[in-house]
């Protein structure tokens, strides 16, 4: 097998001049350039033999060579003029993959023949194990990082390049104004660490906003706590929609059909909540607690607390 394609910023102006092309900002089309950066994402990926990569964002084949090098890669690139670039880069490689199509069905679904792809790639062994590493469009990063952790895909790791302002949000605390659902849903089944900050000069073109390294790992003990996890998800939708309204009020508008207001007040009650809490202030751990108790006594496994509060 070739070396990894060393691509340059020399190397990229002069091989989107030979096609006639510019890189598209509509479609995130910013290359990293830093092959130092491209090294530090493929070691702290630590791949092996048994990986399989999902890369979302193949571009012009750059990571995607340097990441089948040491694994088999199934490689997503939703533009024509890309993905014939990404398939030169790869010519050779049997163990690349190369899809053009939207990763995404919708931004609540990874496309099926990325998802089917994926699992013929891990159906080979069983020792088979699957990471995402990516220098993901900024406009795909939220959907393809969330769907991937809602998904029943038994994946080991993701390191990515995002907006760092997606790294932010990922990693926000309660109280403030990053803090939200996809803050909650992610660090209550995953374990977070910002690698990099990147400045804009690391790649061409050069985007507009700082970028970050992200390594994303699953946390199996805090996933097994959750009693239902596609609830949960819809619920930290609904209750950050109304972020700073009164938590009791969202709740027994979100439940009106299915549960009277007395046994909303019964589990906020449990949980010692005041009628004024707010889901912002919550923090991971009481939002999963709160939506566990209200799926259960959806399911009637528990019985109210008895309240004449309205």
């Amino acid at each position: 097998m070739n070396a990894p394609q060393r691509q340059t910023r020399t190397h990229l102006i002069s091989l989107f001049q030979e096609h006639g092309l510019n890189p598209r900002g509509d479609l995130g089309q910013n290359f990293l350039i830093d092959l130092n950066l491209l090294e530090l994402i493929v070691h702290e990926a630590r791949l092996g033999p048994d990986d399989v990569i999902l890369e979302v964002g193949a571009g012009t084949g750059g990571l995607t060579t340097y990441l089948s090098a040491a694994a088999a890669v199934v490689s997503v690139e939703y533009d024509p003029n890309m993905y014939a670039m990404a398939r030169q880069a790869v010519a050779g490689r049997d163990n690349v993959t190369l899809i053009n199509t939207d990763a995404l069905k919708s931004k609540n679904q990874i496309a099926p023949v990325v998802m089917d792809a994926v699992r013929r790639e891990l159906a080979v062994d069983s020792k088979r194990r699957l990471k995402l590493v990516a220098n993901l469009p900024y406009h795909v990063g939220t959907p393809i990082i969330a769907n991937l952790v809602a998904s029943d895909l038994d994946w080991e790791c993701m390191v990515v390049t995002v907006q760092w302002e997606l790294a932010e949000r990922m990693a926000a605390k309660p109280g403030s104004g990053d803090y939200s659902a996809l803050s909650v849903y992610l660090q209550s089944q995953c374990v977070i660490k910002t690698l990099r900050k990147l400045g804009p000069t690391v790649f061409w073109p050069q985007p507009s906003v700082d970028s970050a390294i992200v390594r994303i790992d699953p946390d199996v003990a805090k996933r097994a706590q959750i009693v239902d996890r596609a609830a949960f998800q819809l619920f930290l939708r609904d209750v950050f929609t109304q972020r700073r309204k009164h938590l009791r009020g969202v709740v027994a508008n979100l439940f009106k059909s299915r549960l009277s207001k007395q046994q909303v007040d019964s589990v906020l009650e449990s949980l010692q909540f005041s009628k004024e809490t707010r889901a912002e202030e919550l923090d991971v751990r009481q939002l999963v607690e709160l939506s566990n108790r209200l799926q259960r006594c959806l399911r009637g496994d528990t019985l109210p607390i008895e309240n004449t509060q309205t």
